[in-house]
């Protein structure tokens, strides 16, 4: 099984779409599939997961906007990466090293929803492939 979306509950999708997109996200999908329903699919760099932001979809319409937290996007290096969300006009917190080494910057989407950046010295190989 692979586990490949994950549904991000906003209000707004225009102004969640334009805050991924800032913050490196593709966009993979933006449709409408029939009248009242919209599916726009973002995936950050180099992830095999995706998040979806939708209207009309039943399934999901009582997913509160903001309600999310703490989801992780695990990188190699979080300082560089911290510094490219901030470059892109994301505002992120600060580096918070934890032990063994696992550094965390967090960070909130407009609705609430949040995200942390995660370095673990352990997997810095899992990129050295990817990249």
């Amino acid at each position: 099984m692979l586990f490949e979306l994950v549904p991000v509950p906003v209000a707004d999708i225009d102004r969640a779409k334009e805050f991924y997109v800032k913050a490196g996200f593709s966009v993979d999908v933006d449709v409408e599939p029939a009248e009242g329903v919209r599916v726009c699919q973002l995936t950050p760099p180099g992830s095999a997961c995706s998040i979806t932001l939708t209207s009309g979809l039943p399934q999901v319409a009582d997913a509160v906007p903001g309600s999310l937290r703490g989801l992780h996007l695990v990188v190699a290096d979080a300082a560089s990466a911290r510094e490219e969300l901030a470059r892109r006009g994301v505002p992120v917190g600060e580096i918070e090293e934890h032990p063994q080494g696992v550094k965390y910057v967090p960070f909130s989407d407009p609705d609430g929803n949040t995200w942390v950046l995660q370095e673990m010295p352990w997997r810095a190989g899992d990129f050295a492939s990817a990249e």
